[in-house]
């Protein structure tokens, strides 16, 4: 049985009003592609549960679709995070609605301290704006000891390059980064026919759960200066990209058993975390 508040959420206006009323057309600026239907969003909702515990944190809400599925999915505390003023006011009816379980802030993600925004555990469940999405989530696995899971919407070629293996095309500095700190799994892939207005290519919904902190390195940014070295001249061979990290590239490539003639793609991810290791 409903509880009242999801009652009070389910009665709103279909968002496509709610969009009209606030004049809340998509503006590219912000990379915004709005999600309207409620069973693909309910889907979404439901890959990251459970949600009525801890904090429940949305970036880039817009008309509040995905909201809506996260509070009738049984969130007890969602912090929406949106840097659009236009549709801070279209979510002031669903706040309304949530009888105290939505928290609304006007801000730019990229600057918002996660561990600041409710109690643990924390997840984070978003459609995110295609133009910071890889910005923002470079940042959570920096801090991903204050993050419980992430359930994300990308586009398609993004989650790609997250879940890649080494020797694909989409290998990269991405995918090394994300699958040290978190298991990357792919959930299921929305068509451009599902937003409004439709995107020019098919978006994903992918789960990423940091593991423990005992299997990551405590410093990300050592990881983030050798592939940046590596996959920055990706035909070279290492013995040649790692020069600016490593005086004699070659002997510390020997040395932890890898051939100095490799590219970048050739290298596992664990093997990434060893070159970041032994970094002077």
């Amino acid at each position: 049985m409903e509880t009242l508040p999801n009652a009070a959420v389910a009665g709103l206006p279909p968002l496509r009003e709610t969009i009209a009323a606030h004049g809340l057309d998509a503006r590219k600026r912000f990379g915004q592609h709005f999600l309207l239907d409620l069973n693909l969003t309910r889907r979404i909702a439901r890959a990251a549960a459970p949600l009525h515990d801890g904090t429940v944190i949305e970036v880039g809400p817009g008309p509040g679709g995905l909201t809506r599925a996260l509070l009738l999915e049984g969130a007890g505390r969602v912090v929406a995070v949106e840097v659009d003023p236009r549709a801070i006011e279209a979510l002031h009816d669903l706040q309304a609605a949530a009888a105290g379980r939505l928290e609304i802030i006007q801000g730019d993600a990229l600057s918002v301290d996660v561990a600041t925004l409710g109690p643990a555990p924390r997840r984070i469940v978003a459609n995110l704006p295609y133009n910071v999405s890889t910005a923002l989530l470079v940042r959570w696995l920096h801090v991903a000891d204050d993050i419980a899971d992430m359930v994300l919407m990308f586009q398609k070629e993004v989650v790609d390059r997250l879940a890649a293996t080494p020797r694909s095309k989409d290998y990269g500095r991405l995918s090394i980064l994300a699958q040290h700190v978190c298991e990357v799994r792919r959930l299921f892939d929305v068509p451009p026919s599902a937003f409004v207005p439709p995107p020019k290519v098919t978006s994903s919904v992918v789960r990423l759960t940091p593991r423990p902190a005992d299997q990551r390195l405590a410093d990300l940014s050592r990881l983030e200066k050798v592939t940046a070295a590596a996959f920055g001249q990706r035909r070279k061979m290492l013995r040649g990209s790692l020069l600016g990290l490593f005086p004699d590239p070659a002997t510390v490539l020997e040395q932890l058993g890898l051939s100095p003639r490799a590219r970048a793609e050739e290298l596992a991810v664990a093997d990434f975390v060893r070159l970041a290791g032994v970094l002077p």
